[in-house]
Formats: C-alpha cells, structure tokens, sequence
C-alpha cells in the first residue's frame, strides 16, 4: 500500500510538471512588441532633428552600446565642421549638455534608444527599426537636393560669360536681362538656403 501510494505520488508530480510547458508557449506574447511601429508624430518629432538623426546614424553603424562622451564628440566633429581631435572643450561640452538633457531622455522615452543615465551609454531601443526607413529616405533627399558648391560656382560663370558677352556686342538689354535673371536665381536660392536652415535648427 506504501509502496503504491509512494508511487502515485511520482506520477502526480510527472503530471504536474507537464503543464509547465504552456507558460513557454505564452513567453512569445511579450516578443512580438517590439514589431510595434511608433506613431508617426512621435516618429517625425524624432527625426526632425538633426542632431537626432545623427545619433541614429551613429549607433546604428556602430552596432554595439558606446558611451555619450564619444558620441558628443562624433557628433560635435560634425556641426563644427571639423576632427574629433581638433574640437575644443566648449564644443564637446554643448553638444554633451544637449544629448544628456534633452535628445537621449526623448529617444530613450519612444524607445529608440535605450539611455542608461547613470552609466552614460547608449543601445539601440526596440522601436528603433521603424525609424530607419524614414532616415535613409530622408538623407537621399537631403543629399540630392541640397545644391552643391560646384553648381553654385558653376551657375556664376555662366551669368558672368553671358553678360561679358553681351556688352561686348554692345547688346544692352540682354545684359539687363542677364543681371536682372542673376539677381532672381540669387534670391531665389537664398529662400531656399533659408527655409533648408530653419527645418534643421533645434
């Protein structure tokens, strides 16, 4: 009788322990939250700024957790137009400021980047896919948009020959015409120059 209710008793708990398998199946549930895309006010909030947009880049090639020091600096080489080695201690400390106060709590909040405060590194978040799409898109268009110094030098030659070749021929009013299409194309140009730089201001 011992024997067999000791018995019963191994069997029970063989039979408990196969309901622990359901749990496993339900553990997937959690996994699929990261496939949530952000809204896109929160996606466009994100990446209407540079300075954020250059953060994305940066860990995105990086593909590993780096630390806000190097990624200030990477950052500050940047705007500054200049090295890494080169930047001087006012030009990492703005861009440092700038990162820790404002642009990594906003990521770390929608989830595209994981912001560790107190260590000072930085991870990709797990909303963070959804937004490359929208920031490779948008640097083609920045890139194939942007008029570059070359045509600017370009466009002047151009203005400069045709209005040294009309006075030449003595042809006054298509060297009018000429300077009055430069002062156009000029103004034109520097709307342009204008509204590009207010759309990437903080």
């Amino acid at each position: 009788m011992l024997e067999a209710t000791h018995g019963g008793g191994e069997s029970d708990s063989e039979i408990d322990s196969v309901p622990s398998t359901e749990p496993e199946a339900n553990a997937d549930t959690p996994e699929e939250e990261p496939a949530e895309q952000l809204p896109l006010d929160i996606t466009f909030e994100i990446l209407k700024n540079r300075r954020r947009r250059l953060v994305l880049e940066y860990v995105r090639d990086t593909e590993e957790p780096v630390t806000i020091g190097e990624l200030a600096e990477h950052i500050a080489a940047i705007e500054n137009d200049t090295t890494v080695q080169q930047l001087d201690a006012q030009q990492r400390k703005r861009v440092y400021i700038g990162l820790y106060q404002c642009h990594l709590p906003k990521m770390d909040d929608a989830g595209v980047v994981d912001f560790n405060q107190g260590r000072g590194r930085i991870e990709v978040g797990n909303h963070v896919e959804s937004l490359y799409e929208y920031l490779d898109v948008g640097a083609e268009e920045e890139s194939g948009s942007a008029p570059s110094q070359t045509a600017y030098a370009g466009g002047i030659a151009a203005f400069a020959v045709l209005f040294l070749a009309a006075q030449l021929s003595s042809a006054y009013t298509l060297a009018t015409a000429v300077v009055v299409v430069f002062l156009a194309v000029v103004f034109a140009v520097s709307l342009w120059s204008s509204d590009a730089f207010d759309s990437l201001r903080e």
